[in-house]
């Protein structure tokens, strides 16, 4: 069952009874800024998968003004990078989401035309589709998500998954266009997802002969998934690029909202969490109690987790409420014993979130 989930999600994609971990350490408020390769982000960004993604979060068009609220609340916090695809919404919905993400931002300008406003940093990603078998396929993927952008230039482009596990002939021309598309203008840096230490190495190697800037790398990283990647943040500082950690609640999983009496209401989500939830427990106790004891909620602790690691996290929001909620998650840090308690229950957890299908090593 578990592969079945895995493969439906990715197409459609003890407990602590007492305060050991210390008092909340404050953070000037407003989401600061941090290095990526040769960028500088927002130290949390958004991620925009469920806009327009009816199968997993019920996206109908009419939730577009609701969004564009939690849009502005984040543009107002200080969040400027947006991580988006060319995939990104299901069927006749197909890149909805860079849609929003150009009509948001035209319009946030042009409602803030008295004060000085940092452009918004919009990261997509081009898939890597069986037909994308040559390098001028890539550049023109890029080209498509500008049009929908209505923009001349995206901060990053990247590598949607790499075809290392499945088509390793691809791998070359993907790399060859993603390049071509940042020496063309389209992109001011370049970025992977879904590729593991031992990929992400060399596809790094090939950047920086070529004279190619890296940003950014990204993975499924949550306290859920921390077993299988924890060697991620060294390897990214080696190579000098920034680990964004997309689902950092784990489709909701760690906002503490849901238990097995309470599921999702329909879709591979429910199955997923029902099958997961059994040996969450003790890392859900965990982090209740230490958001009890720093006055927060248990996403706000486990989007601030992320941050601890220093990995720029890039939650969903598509509610003025979950806006308010991902941008309060920056606001504090988490001490270290904290931190600690929280990685030494996630290492224990015995089923923890499956990793996307094209994940390397």
């Amino acid at each position: 069952m578990m592969q079945s989930v895995r493969f439906f999600l990715f197409f459609f994609f003890p407990i602590a009874t007492k305060s050991w971990w210390g008092t909340l350490t404050p953070q000037t408020q407003g989401i600061g800024r941090i290095s990526a390769g040769p960028l500088e982000i927002s130290e949390m960004g958004c991620g925009t998968w469920s806009w327009g993604n009816r199968l997993l979060f019920d996206y109908d068009p009419q939730q577009d003004e609701e969004i564009y609220e939690a849009y502005r609340r984040m543009r107002n916090a200080g969040v400027t990078i947006f991580d988006t695809a060319d995939s990104y919404g299901t069927l006749d919905l197909n890149g909805r989401a860079e849609i929003l993400l150009g009509k948001f931002e035209r319009r946030y300008l042009g409602e803030n035309t008295s004060t000085k406003k940092s452009k918004q940093q919009v990261a997509t990603k081009l898939a890597p589709y069986p037909w994308r078998l040559t390098r001028s396929s890539v550049v023109e993927a890029a080209r498509g998500s500008l049009r929908r952008l209505e923009d001349d230039q995206v901060a990053i482009a990247q590598l949607h998954w790499s075809a290392s596990n499945y088509f390793p002939f691809q791998e070359r021309a993907l790399w060859e266009g993603i390049g071509d598309v940042y020496e063309q203008g389209l992109c001011q840096a370049v970025g992977v997802s879904n590729y593991g230490p031992q990929q992400l190495q060399k596809v790094a190697a090939y950047f920086q002969d070529r004279g190619v800037p890296l940003a950014v790398a990204q993975i499924q990283y949550s306290l859920l998934t921390y077993k299988a990647c924890q060697d991620m943040t060294d390897t990214c500082e080696e190579v000098n690029c920034r680990l964004l950690s997309y689902s950092p609640l784990c489709l909701g999983l760690l906002t503490g909202k849901y238990n097995v009496d309470n599921l999702p209401k329909a879709g591979p989500r429910r199955q997923l969490f029902r099958e997961l939830l059994p040996s969450a427990q003790d890392l859900l106790g965990t982090l209740e109690a230490v958001a009890r004891d720093y006055d927060k909620s248990i996403a706000q602790v486990a989007i601030n987790w992320a941050l601890c690691k220093g990995t720029v996290p890039i939650p969903g929001a598509r509610t003025l409420s979950m806006a308010e909620e991902n941008v309060s998650a920056a606001n504090f840090r988490l001490r270290a014993d904290a931190v600690d308690e929280l990685d030494r229950v996630a290492a224990s957890v015995r089923k923890p979130m499956i990793q996307n299908i094209f994940q390397t090593k």
